[in-house]
């Protein structure tokens, strides 16, 4: 039973009655990638999507983000998006960090070793056009002016366009919509932490001379600074000057940034022209709950980092992975309440452990005081001679090393990231993913399951080798059940409990 369904799928109403459409429709607020791959997730599973968006429909080319890392790439993968981004960058394997520390990412156990440098609007290029040709209804220029909940839904109060006010009722409502989320302002949220780097300068700019990586960093005495190409003629230059830093309204000009490319590169590379400046601070933030009641946070709304590892947006965007086809299962009726509760308990400990990583990154970058340059120095060296802790650095900031809890007792695969592999018949596991089905990954010897009830979200595959594991994969790519040399019965089981929360 290679590559089939395990039965006919089904979207349940109390008691089968009609279901009215905002009980099965789901409020994303904010357009950006988070808020783009959710809601195609979303409406990819038959969910009703409106997605709100304060600003005019006009994809900026000006966006701060630009690496896409390994897990991401898988992600967008198990939608078919990732060889169409690929296309719209180029790849580096080596990443370089305290000029004595150089990772290489050639040796990661993915499909994708490497971090791709594209810059963000070619992300949402991609994502919003998945999500309006799966159906999502998008209104911009709408502005979020009040939440309020009940046991049976939200009611969003939004500004129009024209200055009308309106408002509208959803089952969920999840706040994509950035670091200064009105969403979680309105659900009483508070997000602490601090500043980590003050007056960071931003700029695109043209080049006379082209830098010999397509990434390039260093940094030299109280001046740091990294050029990343957009492959387009234009280049992406953020800078750091201890010796100068100035509130984020402070004109910039073309010659700063110059002056701080040349003392932390040596070179200005011919720096000639520039579409973009802007001055901005680094935070690291993080809400306490990204669920309260029937409404969630996710990505930049839920948790803020400092751009060292370019770990911010590929963050939110798995934030989008892990959540999707969880409140999927629950307003189509296939899934309890509680599989929601499990967004927090995945999702927020990644969130601080990106937050503590890059700010480690940072505050070792920044080291001035002999002590901290002695922990930086002796930090490299263990990385670079160490292999696991190499590796767990790599898994870090790739996001291919977390995993997920597991209920006691559980196999040692359960919560682990399933990796791409090759199934019999020749298709690989992250086609097979795509629709955001279960995959059921058994022994070729093994007998299909053929368990009571609607499971037409779940695929049956066998392992293309003589492997005696059985593995159920979520639609995130983690698995959700493994047992060895299983009978019919226990994968029946596994079957009819894969929305199970229980420990």
């Amino acid at each position: 039973m290679n590559g089939t369904s395990t039965g006919p799928g089904s979207s349940l109403g109390s008691g089968g009655g009609r279901v009215p459409d905002w009980a099965r429709t789901v409020i994303v607020v904010g357009a950006g990638p988070t808020g783009l791959l959710l809601a195609g997730d979303l409406a990819e599973a038959g969910v009703k999507v409106t997605l709100l968006e304060k600003r005019p429909h006009k994809i900026s080319n000006l966006s701060r983000a630009f690496g896409v890392h390994a897990r991401t790439l898988e992600q967008l993968d198990a939608r078919g998006l990732a060889d169409d981004l690929l296309a719209t960058g180029s790849t580096i394997t080596r990443l370089r960090l305290f000029r004595r520390l150089s990772l290489d990412l050639s040796g990661l156990p993915s499909r994708y070793p490497f971090l791709l440098i594209t810059p963000q609007y070619e992300v949402e290029h991609l994502l919003e056009k998945r999500a309006r040709d799966l159906g999502v209804a998008f209104h911009h220029e709408t502005e979020v002016l009040a939440l309020r909940q009940d046991g049976t839904g939200v009611d969003v109060t939004v500004r129009n366009a024209d200055g009308s006010t309106a408002t509208r009722r959803a089952a969920h409502v999840v706040g994509t919509d950035g670091h200064r989320s009105a969403v979680r302002q309105a659900i009483g949220q508070p997000f602490p932490g601090v500043s980590v780097i003050k007056s960071l300068l931003l700029a695109d700019v043209r080049l006379a001379e082209k830098p010999e990586s397509v990434l390039t960093v260093d940094g030299a005495g109280d001046v740091f600074a990294m050029i990343a190409s957009f492959g387009d003629g234009w280049y992406r230059v953020m800078g750091w000057n201890r010796r100068h830093e100035v509130p984020d309204d402070t004109p910039l000009d073309l010659e700063e940034v110059r002056e701080v490319t040349r003392r932390a590169l040596g070179t200005d590379y011919g720096m000639y022209e520039a579409r973009w400046l802007s001055r901005f601070h680094s935070d690291e933030r993080q809400a306490p709950k990204y669920r309260v009641g029937r409404v969630f946070l996710a990505g930049d709304a839920a948790h803020i980092h400092s751009p060292a590892g370019g770990q911010g947006m590929n963050t939110g965007l798995q934030d989008a992975a892990n959540l999707g086809w969880k409140l999927a299962a629950v307003v189509n009726g296939q899934a309890p309440d509680s599989l929601l509760d499990t967004y927090q308990t995945e999702r927020h400990p990644v969130g601080r452990a990106v937050l503590r990583s890059s700010g480690g990154l940072v505050r070792l970058a920044r080291a001035r005081i002999p002590a901290l340059r002695t922990v930086r120095a002796l930090a490299t060296t263990f990385v670079n001679a160490v292999t696991p802790a190499r590796t767990k650095v790599l898994g870090q900031l790739t996001g291919i090393g977390f995993r997920y809890p597991a209920p006691r007792g559980s196999h040692r695969l359960v919560g682990r990231r399933v990796p791409d592999i090759t199934l019999q018949g020749g298709r690989r596991l992250y086609e097979a993913l795509r629709g955001g089905r279960f995959v059921l990954i058994t022994p070729p010897t093994a007998p299909a399951p053929h368990p009571d009830g609607p499971h037409e979200e779940v695929v049956v595959e066998h392992w293309a080798g003589a492997r005696r594991t059985a593995v159920l994969v979520r639609p995130d790519g983690y698995a959700a059940w493994a047992a060895d040399d299983p009978d019919p019965a226990a994968l029946q089981k596994a079957l009819a409990s894969r929305y199970s929360t229980a420990p």
